[in-house]
């Protein structure tokens, strides 16, 4: 989202001389059978990696999640006479049982012509071949981006081009996998809290490459998916791969397929000891590897006539075969010395899978999902893939069965545990279905109904909010920020109507917010959205006209959709619920934002699947077109989780019940992955004992988490925004016992930084997100004498504040 800079690069403790390499050895010099070995380089390991101690800020300006500036006072109270009807209230749908809910695409049909289309885009698609709407926001994008340099993690393990770098020199595919030793801490890495933890870089523990690889090469993708994409490494001049990688989140080996090419196997950590060990199924071949930084690798060979393949050390870097081999060469990292965790690998040797398919089911408020992959396997191996702990958590007994005693740790994500199984099912027994447009809390569920004394403030408050200039608040060259506005006045609709009961005002101020909605449903804001068909996408002209790739958010280079897109797709949904007669013209243009962030199936021919939720992750992933050398990030749960409810929203509204079943899953989803990943509770087992007590991660990247923001590093920015903007879904998601840790380590009377010393609208987020745990203390502080308008941001009013407060138990 926002943005912070600092760009200097630490080689702390990280050796960047490349060592002699030893004079090769002849195959006399090589035991026929048992142990290939090496005396040790005299030296420690050449290569300990590269940390990046700074954010990366490309495509991320300096600015706060709202502008600054104190909205001025409306300069004349709204006016109520309005021919406009509004609905009556009207109660929940009750929840439906959908058997798949991405069964269907929302649509097949071009954007509307509203949108202007484009067949270009800043980023072209360097490398990638027979491809259409195409992935933007994976975790494989850094194989298309900038130099093609930086690294893709697939959990636990990490891949690198290396294009002829490192202590061995290799043109191959490098593998990486990280342990908890490794990482750096800082700034002060004797603190409790540290402000990050960051994993080394480049580090080619293995490398797979061949003979006919080297100068002048290139790398390309294909078939790239929601959870896959597959790597080829070209020859110079050539167009058959030497070697094609099946890169899939999650993948328990890292499968290399030689197409006739001659394989070398290279480190820049040192071979130690090779030994060829029995094979465990026809045809495969098994080494084990030892390297010099103590670590072991197991390796199996199977070739496609059967005849498996026998390597030669040749010097402490490099393994070779004796000529072309065609087959499937694998790697796993060893985690100790246990004879099950080799016995589960040997089962799985020659099986590999290339792709992962989505399917769930919703039946009332449970539901459940599936992945399952599609499996190459030789001998009918058994297929091991890696879960991460938010899937174990929630795994029903039949994928429980299959878990194994194979542990690796991830870079951010805690212990990845390997699971035996064609395909996986998770159980979300308590999906959020009675959430709906009112507070909603555990104990007192979704409520529109309040105190007398209360609807009278909020009655109050609302004359006042709705009296705004809700053109010139919106009408922004900022689609995140017309959105926030949009959004804001669409909550103080909803509470003026349903809440204080007040459908004079209501009225009123449905007519102004429908007149501002419709400069962006004309797409005549400053700004209009264009289709590119380059990649895919509605995007943001911001920086077509004017160049420059940070504006917007980086919008135009696909940041944050699902953050922008929320705004926008709750405000319809408020609208259209109070104006049913709005909705057919309207519809199209908000499902094309839906299908822009989360399209449910490949069939829509306009956009790629859920560009920016990764359903392996459990949470959004917010870089767009950036290459970044720690992988793509996520900094707001807050707004990765309004996407989620808004899109179930406007499936209620719409009659869509598979898109509302998909919005109410991806809460219940993301519950479960930021309780573990995100919003740091005391008995977090997943981060660092010592980041824990930062409460949240601040930035998670695939690689490292750095407790700031993009846009300054005070605490209420840190915190703040994972809070933004509270509404319904946020006590579904910030659970009390978190919020109540959160706010009395920063926050609370006495504190080192009370919340009593912030300023601006930060300080109405905090007391608004007080009402999460203490809703009295929030009202109070909202209708005190000590309120002022300047603590309301602009994308919040006080009318919504007081409805959540009052609706959570605040009023009496």
């Amino acid at each position: 989202m926002k943005p912070l800079s600092l760009l200097t690069v630490l080689q702390a403790a990280c050796w960047t001389q490349a060592l002699p390499l030893l004079e090769a050895q002849t195959p006399n010099d090589i035991l026929a059978a048992g142990v290939q070995s090496l005396p040790s380089p005299s030296e420690a390991p050449g290569t300990r990696g590269i940390i990046h101690v700074a954010l990366e800020t490309a495509g991320h300006p300096h600015l706060q999640p709202f502008p600054t500036e104190v909205i001025p006072s409306p300069s004349s109270t709204i006016s109520v006479a309005t021919n406009k009807t509004i609905a009556q209230v009207k109660p929940l749908i009750a929840a439906a049982t959908v058997s798949n809910i991405f069964a269907s695409p929302i649509s097949t049909e071009a954007p509307p012509s509203v949108f202007a289309t484009r067949p270009d885009h800043p980023v072209g698609k360097l490398g990638i071949t027979n491809q259409g709407p195409t992935e933007t926001n994976k975790f494989y994008a850094n194989f298309f981006l900038g130099d093609q340099l930086n690294g893709v993690w697939t959990h636990p393990y990490s891949l690198l081009w290396s294009q002829g770098g490192g202590n061995a020199f290799s043109y191959g595919l490098s593998i990486t996998h990280d342990e908890a030793y490794q990482r750096a801490y800082g700034p002060n890495a004797t603190a409790d809290p540290v402000e990050f933890y960051i994993n080394p870089i480049g580090i080619q523990s293995l490398i797979f490459s061949a003979a006919e690889l080297g100068p002048g090469m290139s790398l390309t993708t294909d078939t790239l998916t929601a959870f896959s994409a597959n790597v080829n490494l070209l020859p110079s001049g050539a167009t058959t791969p030497a070697i094609s990688f099946p890169m899939v989140q999650g993948m328990g080996f890292v499968t290399a397929i030689y197409n006739g090419a001659t394989p070398f196997v290279d480190t820049s950590v040192f071979f130690n000891a090779i030994t060829p060990l029995a094979s465990p199924a026809a045809g495969v071949t098994k080494y084990r590897l030892l390297l010099d930084d103590g670590n072991t690798w197991l390796l199996y060979a199977t070739a496609n006539n059967g005849s498996g393949l026998a390597l030669t050390l040749l010097n402490t870097t490099r393994l070779v075969a004796s000529g072309s081999f065609t087959g499937i060469i694998q790697v796993a990292k060893n985690p100790g010395d246990v004879a099950a965790q080799e016995a589960s690998y040997d089962s799985a040797a020659g099986a590999y899978a290339t792709t992962a398919t989505l399917s769930a089911s919703v039946d009332g408020a449970s539901g459940s999902y599936s992945l399952s992959w599609t499996k190459v396997a030789a001998n009918g191996a058994s297929l091991i893939m890696m879960a991460l702990p938010h899937h174990l958590q929630s795994m029903d007994s039949t994928t429980s069965a299959g878990q194994t005693a194979i542990q690796l740790q991830t870079t951010t994500k805690g212990l990845a545990t390997g699971v035996i199984g064609d395909s996986w099912t998770m159980v979300e027994p308590s999906m959020p279905v009675d959430i709906g447009f009112a507070p909603w809390n555990a104990s007192i569920a979704s409520t529109n109904t309040i105190p007398a004394a209360a609807m009278t403030a909020i009655d109050n408050a609302g004359i006042s909010d709705l009296s705004q200039d809700m053109n010139a608040q919106s009408n922004l060259n900022s689609m995140y920020y017309s959105g926030k506005a949009l959004a804001k006045f669409a909550a103080a609709i909803y509470a003026v109507h349903d809440l204080a009961g007040d459908v004079s005002t209501a009225q009123a101020g449905l007519a102004k917010l429908e007149e501002a909605y419709e400069l962006f449903a004309n797409n005549t804001q400053i700004y209009p959205l264009v289709y590119e068909s380059q990649w895919g996408g509605v995007v943001s002209t911001a920086s077509y006209i004017t160049g420059n790739s940070g504006d917007d958010f980086g919008n135009t280079y696909y940041n944050d959709h699902h953050f922008h897109w929320s705004y926008f797709v709750y405000a319809a949904s408020i609208i259209a619920y109070l104006d049913p007669a709005w909705l057919p013209a309207h519809r199209d243009w908000v499902n094309t934002l839906v299908r822009d962030a989360s399209n449910p199936n490949s069939n829509d021919p306009y956009f790629p699947v859920s560009r920016s939720f990764d359903w392996y992750h459990g949470h959004s992933w917010a870089k767009g077109l950036f290459d970044s050398g720690d992988g793509k990030d996520q900094e707001s749960t807050s707004e990765d989780a309004l996407f989620s409810y808004a899109v179930k929203l406007w499936g209620r509204i719409i009659g869509d019940t598979a898109m509302e079943a998909r919005g109410n899953l991806m809460l219940a989803v993301q519950k479960r992955s930021f309780q573990n990943y995100f919003l740091l509770e005391s008995t977090n087992a997943n981060q660092p004992a010592n980041f824990i007590g930062n409460k949240n991660t601040g930035i998670l990247f695939e690689n490292k988490v750095d407790h700031t923001t993009y846009f300054g590093t005070n605490d209420e920015y840190i915190q703040g925004i994972h809070m933004i903007p509270i509404n319904p879904s946020s006590p579904y998601i910030r659970n009390q016992n978190f919020v109540t840790e959160e706010w009395n380590t920063y926050f609370c009377d006495g504190c080192v930084d009370p919340v009593n010393n912030v300023t601006g609208g930060w300080r109405g987020i905090l007391y608004s997100n007080l009402a999460l745990i203490d809703p009295v203390k929030s009202w109070n502080w909202l209708t005190g004498p000590g309120f002022d308008a300047q603590y309301l941001d602009d994308g919040a009013s006080l009318t919504w504040y007081l409805a959540l407060a009052a609706g959570m138990g605040g009023a009496g």
